[in-house]
């Protein structure tokens, strides 16, 4: 079922009326986001050490995960709150990438951070706090680099998709939209996931649309039913937090899930999945295994 609405915004580049197929975005290493095949990346909120690196690169990539996450620049409510690790976890998502032979995906705050990480990150993360950053949205306009767009915390549809078309106007097509909640007046999730605008934007867009269950749920529990219901409701992939000890996370440490936890939650998706005429990726490769082995 097709839309009939008319959005009143001036979205030139990524509304439906002006390209009717779907954009399928390449993240590098034959990984792509918007086709039949679900984009499933997952990993630490923040990078905290080359160990914790490998641990995750050693052990997600024996399921269907196709892209590690891991932030080193970190927007923290408190001043007082664990920063990110900055230019010291270039090196080891640079590492890690090696190893694993996963694409990585990493945030940038500043445009001063766009030039520094564009050489190690596979995708550019816009945070929710800066979904309207508008000079930060053209220079990763600029980058060679596909770039996750997260909604504003209590940012509407139009005002999100116009976020993406600042990017698509400074002439990167590779855009991917994520919904990770908005701000609701109950406090018992940490924001409320809305997944009436993962099938809005699926309609009205042609850009490949991903959900955060964790950083809507913000408790552990809730994030594989909110995981599940994503791609039910057409959702093209997951960005989902774990940690090899979430209870020792530095950041989000409730919201994270184990990594044990994670692959069964990847192991539930693909009866999902199938249901809406998606699939999940191939297990790992020999080729991806045997670069695995070196992991320590």
């Amino acid at each position: 079922m097709e839309t009939t609405e008319v959005l009143n915004i001036d979205a030139r580049l990524s509304l439906r009326k002006t390209k009717e197929e779907r954009t399928v975005i390449d993240i590098g290493n034959g990984t792509k986001c918007g086709g039949k095949t679900l984009l499933i990346i997952a990993g630490p909120c923040s990078v905290e050490s080359l160990e914790q690196m490998q641990t995750v690169a050693k052990i997600l990539p024996s399921g269907t995960i196709q892209a590690l996450r891991g932030c080193i620049y970190k927007p923290r409510t408190s001043p007082y709150s664990f920063q990110g690790l900055a230019e010291e976890g270039l090196a080891v998502l640079s590492q890690i990438k090696r190893l694993s032979g996963l694409p990585v995906v990493t945030e940038v705050m500043s445009c001063e951070q766009v030039e520094a990480v564009v050489g190690y990150a596979d995708i550019l993360q816009i945070g929710s706090r800066n979904m309207q950053n508008f000079e930060l949205l053209k220079i990763v306009g600029q980058a060679n680099k596909p770039v996750l767009l997260k909604r504003g915390l209590a940012a509407t549809i139009e005002e999100f998709i116009m976020a993406a078309e600042y990017i698509l106007n400074h002439g990167n097509p590779d855009v991917i939209l994520c919904e990770r909640g908005i701000r609701s007046y109950d406090s018992y999730t940490r924001n409320v996931l809305d997944l009436g605008a993962v099938v809005a934007l699926r309609q009205l867009t042609h850009l490949p649309v991903i959900v955060d269950p964790s950083h809507a749920a913000g408790k552990r529990e809730l994030v594989p039913d909110l995981a599940r219901a994503a791609i039910a409701c057409g959702a093209d992939g997951l960005i989902v937090e774990c940690h090899p000890q979430p209870e020792l996370s530095v950041s989000d440490a409730r919201q994270a899930l184990s990594l044990e936890d994670m692959l069964a939650l990847i192991d539930s998706l693909h009866s999902i999945a199938a249901a809406v005429g998606r699939q999940l990726p191939a297990k790992i490769t020999s080729v991806r295994q045997k670069m695995l082995s070196t992991v320590n």
